[in-house]
């Protein structure tokens, strides 16, 4: 049994998020909601946020509902942060100069798979 869970347009950057998931791939989802609690980072808590989504998903599964226990023994199988649009700015600067700003965006994805 497995679950996914998204979170689309998130204004960060793909890089500052992928330095928190490789920290939690492969782990199992309770030990990795436990590592992403204790981050200092701010992308831990949108990541946090997307597992949390992907945990709840198979206790509220509607064909078979696992519990909470079973839940936390679930393996990270998949987690991914894709570049979504940049939105691009200009600073302007001294002497008639302009210095481009890159607004980055993230898609994070979670994949929970069963032990087996």
């Amino acid at each position: 049994m497995h679950t996914k869970a998204q979170a689309k347009w998130i204004r960060m950057s793909p890089l500052k998020v992928r330095r928190v998931i490789n920290l939690i791939r492969g782990k199992s989802a309770g030990e990795a909601y436990t590592i992403l609690k204790f981050m200092p980072h701010a992308a831990a808590r949108e990541v946090e946020k997307v597992l949390w989504s992907a945990m709840h998903n198979l206790i509220n599964h509607a064909a078979t509902p696992c519990s909470e226990e079973q839940v936390q023994s679930f393996k990270v199988s998949k987690v991914y942060a894709d570049q979504g649009p940049t939105l691009k700015r200009v600073q302007p600067h001294a002497r008639g100069r302009a210095f481009p700003i890159k607004k980055r965006i993230t898609h994070i994805t979670i994949e929970l798979d069963d032990l087996q």
